[in-house]
């Protein structure tokens, strides 16, 4: 039985996990989405926010400590700037998992994990109408 046991393993060992998923939160603050396993997605989601509640204290050490886990100078500076101050507001939750179905070649359960409070997304969304009116 598995009472308790909150480790989600991905048939890796120890530190191809931490390596894994430290480049898939890389990702998502760098990219605000992206499509991934829902396996995958799921156990990035308590690293990620994790990650925006050291980006929320903002403090010297919240900042070692993220660049410890994420060795990633740039993805570093990016949550602590833009991605953190975005959900200074919202009191966990930060991400959201979308299903999308199966990868065809392998029929993997595939999904996206973005951000609910991603200032990416909205300026995204913000062009796409004005590409719109364009085309028209």
């Amino acid at each position: 039985m598995r009472h308790r046991r909150n480790t989600t393993k991905l048939k890796r060992t120890a530190a191809h996990r931490r390596s894994l998923l430290a480049n898939l939160a890389c990702s998502l603050i760098e990219h605000g989405r992206i499509k991934t396993t829902l396996g995958k997605a799921k156990a990035l989601r308590p690293v990620a926010e994790k990650m925006i509640t050291l980006g929320k204290r903002g403090d010297l050490h919240a900042r070692r400590v993220a660049l410890a886990f994420l060795r990633q100078k740039d993805a570093v500076k990016k949550l602590f700037d833009e991605v953190a101050p975005a959900s200074k507001d919202r009191q966990g939750g930060y991400t959201r998992i979308t299903k999308l179905g199966v990868r065809t070649s392998d029929a993997a359960p595939m999904g996206f994990i973005e951000w609910v409070d991603a200032p990416v997304a909205a300026e995204a969304v913000a062009a796409e109408p004005a590409e719109a009116a364009k085309a028209e």
